[in-house]
């Protein structure tokens, strides 16, 4: 297929998140359960660097183009130099990392935890840890856009902080979906965000509070397939809108990736399905490139487990199926 590349040397357990830089379009994170941190070169289809850990990594994310950041089961936040492999450690949570945020508009590292806080990280500073936030729930996922953050925790809560002043949220929110909170991703317009659901629906929401805004809200059903006369229903594992049109993405454990346009409520295209679940996808800086994290997701257990396919992390080269129709650049 030449719309998109195989890269080789793929971690050796589950994809937990793959994360470009955000000012080099071709520079790409992974990190995994077999407790590494990749980082590649897509165009050279090279493994740069590796950087191993005591427990398996959750989530990871770039500060600037030779630096980044890593969290996961053993707590600890690392600063990862991706040029000298050199680590250092910034903390500790109390229990595990599950997503991390980099601001560059305010140069901090958000990390939030299942020990139910949100922290902020200075590497710079020489107390690393700048402030830690109290939260109702364990946080699964987050999402900045400019100075808004979104944080998704668990009993389907939603808060949304302006991160110049965190003592308490904007606004607390609860899931306008029934089910357990597997994604969410901050629209690049930074007009409201999407979450997805492990039953197999998205939701897209807006920050303004005006009865007007709220009015645009809508969820939708996807990552679904009628087989014979069962439904068969599939997590949505992740979300990621596009730099540029603000159209987005959509991956699933059914193994499809989707593009949606919000604004019109269609799809633009599903892409080829994959021999296994996709559990994180993200945008290159430019909006050129799409990475695919393909591996298993236990939906199957420890069964599934002995027929999974391996790992492997995809580079799809995106065209026009992520614009919008009538797109005039506006």
């Amino acid at each position: 297929m030449a719309d998109q590349i195989e890269l080789a040397s793929p971690p050796c357990d589950s994809v937990s998140s793959v994360r470009f830089s955000p000012n080099h379009p071709n520079h790409l994170l992974v990190s995994s359960w077999d407790t590494t941190v990749r980082f590649y070169d897509v165009t050279a289809n090279e493994q740069k660097s590796k950087f191993d850990h005591r427990a398996a990594v959750l989530a990871c994310c770039f500060s600037d183009s030779t630096h980044a950041f890593s969290g996961g089961l053993d707590t600890s936040v690392r600063e990862l130099d991706l040029q000298s492999e050199r680590v250092n450690h910034l903390g500790q949570h109390s229990d595990a990392i599950s997503c991390m945020n980099y601001s560059r508009e305010q140069n901090v590292l958000i990390t939030g935890s299942w020990d139910r806080t949100v922290r902020f990280w200075d590497s710079r500073a020489s107390n690393t840890q700048q402030s830690s936030h109290q939260l109702p729930e364990r946080v699964y996922s987050m999402d900045l856009v400019n100075n808004t953050l979104v944080v998704a925790m668990a009993s389907r809560l939603f808060h949304i902080y302006d991160i110049r002043k965190m003592d308490s949220p904007e606004q607390a929110r609860e899931s306008s979906l029934k089910f357990m909170t597997r994604a969410l991703a901050c629209m690049s317009d930074g007009q409201g965000y999407a979450t997805g659901s492990v039953e197999g629906r998205i939701a897209v929401e807006y920050f303004d509070p005006n009865p007007q805004a709220q009015e645009k809200k809508y969820a939708f059903k996807c990552h679904r397939q009628t087989i014979g006369d069962v439904d068969h229903v599939w997590p949505v594992n992740a979300l990621a809108f596009h730099p540029v049109y603000s159209t987005f993405a959509s991956a699933g454990s059914d193994g499809t990736v989707s593009i949606w346009d919000h604004k019109s409520k269609k799809r633009l295209r599903q892409y080829h399905k994959y021999n296994a679940p996709v559990p994180s996808i993200a945008f290159n800086c430019e909006g050129t490139k799409l990475a695919v994290g393909v591996s298993y997701t236990w939906e199957e257990g420890e069964e599934g487990a002995k027929t999974a396919e391996l790992p492997s992390v995809f580079v799809r080269n995106v065209g026009d199926e992520v614009k919008p129709k009538g797109w005039t650049g506006s």
